[in-house]
């Protein structure tokens, strides 16, 4: 099958993620990652064009015939407020408090490397149908940057969309396949608890805050637990817990965040109404005053058996069948769900680890890094996945 990568192309692709790694860009920022995008393509040939939010760009690659719908390739281009602490990389961020700790600029990377191998192919005469690039920002921003993406028309005339996520529990060269559920939901949670405050030695005098902070932080996660099946997954976790200034005042401000996170589609629309009743039967018990913000984030990634398939057959075109493994339903987010309540599509873990690399990377560390010989997979899995897809529609 044709479309694999040069050598000239993946030397260029790989300078091209590290300048992404070097300036990493928040959500709706990312100006200087969409004009470096806008100018590859651009010296392609290509007829790019920047989303109306003002960040992101989306680019067809052939010529639409106007009746077979397009097979979609997304990434997402922007990175997290977090430092990068990698030592001995000349591609480190210059940015303060800012890295690439999720892969975004491989996904960027090799989403671009795949368009630029389909244009060659498409002036050969070799592309059967037209393939659409959308390079969408803030998918780190609740609820995600993919509902403007689509509200920007990235969708029209498309008939599937496919994605990789980087997953360094993966060698590189493999993937991780999975048909339904790939993702959770996820929700962000702001709670303000108020009372009058007071004297420690007089706790019955006034509201102890702090013993109502304290017990909700840990009885409204036990009493979800009771309220939804325990096999959909929901999880409240706390990630920040503040209130007081000295140790005989009772204060009358608490302040707790966290997350809820859901592995169904039933129970995550269920979730706001459970959660705002077990917080306020909580609170009421010790007297305290709530203000609830319950942000809705992402449903969970609902993968389609037939672009699981594609993806599948994609990557034993390219590598073999023994490059595929299957992989779990993670808690993770991901707003590429957003686009599956409109086109059928699948998202694929990409293997970023080097075989035999004990160190146990995660996502969202600021020591996180990639083996960039994912580009190259990501590159010919994305062109033959557009190939297989082309011929058979």
């Amino acid at each position: 099958m044709p479309g694999t990568l040069p050598d000239e192309l993946r030397l260029e692709l790989v300078a091209f993620r590290r300048d992404l790694h070097m300036h990493p860009e928040l959500g709706n920022q990312e100006f200087r990652t969409t004009a470096a995008i806008m100018a590859r393509l651009e010296a392609a040939g290509l007829r790019p064009r920047v989303l109306s939010t003002g960040t992101g760009v989306v680019c067809d690659v052939g010529t639409w015939d106007g009746v077979r719908p397009m097979l979609a390739l997304r990434a997402d281009i922007d990175a997290l407020p977090i430092p990068d602490t990698k030592a001995g990389v000349p591609y480190r961020s210059t940015v303060p408090d800012r890295a690439h700790a999720c892969g975004h600029d491989i996904h960027t990377t090799t989403v671009l490397g795949a368009g630029l191998v389909l244009d060659a192919l498409d002036r050969d005469g070799l592309l059967p149908n037209a393939v659409r690039l959308i390079f969408q920002p803030a998918e780190e921003v609740l609820p995600g940057g993919a509902s403007d993406a689509i509200e920007s028309g990235v969708l029209e005339d498309v008939g599937r969309i496919i994605g990789v996520h980087c997953d360094p529990r993966v060698d590189v060269g493999r993937i991780g396949l999975r048909a339904g559920a790939i993702t959770s939901a996820c929700d962000r949670l702001e709670i303000s608890l108020d009372g009058p405050g007071g004297h420690t030695a007089r706790p019955h005098l006034t509201t102890d805050l702090v013993t109502a902070a304290a017990k909700v932080a840990t009885e409204v996660p036990a009493l979800l637990g009771r309220r939804v099946d325990a096999r959909s997954g929901l999880a409240l976790t706390w990630g920040r817990l503040e209130t007081g200034h000295t140790c005989n005042v009772i204060p009358q401000h608490a302040e707790l965040s966290g997350t809820v996170r859901c592995l169904d589609l039933a129970a995550w629309r269920a979730a706001p109404d459970l959660v705002h009743a077990a917080i306020g039967e909580v609170a009421e018990m010790y007297g305290a005053k709530t203000v609830i913000d319950y942000v809705r984030g992402v449903p969970p990634v609902v993968n389609d058996a037939e672009s699981i398939d594609l993806l599948g057959a994609a990557m034993a075109e390219r590598r073999g069948s023994y490059a595929i493994e299957d992989t779990e339903q993670s808690l993770g987010g991901e707003d590429f769900s957003w686009y599956l309540e409109h086109v059928p599509g699948a998202m694929a873990r990409l293997g970023v680890r080097t075989p035999g690399d004990t160190r146990g990377l995660d996502l969202h560390r600021g020591d996180f890094d990639a083996d960039e010989e994912a580009i190259t997979v990501g590159v010919e899995l994305f062109t033959a996945a557009a190939l297989l897809e082309g011929n058979r529609t």
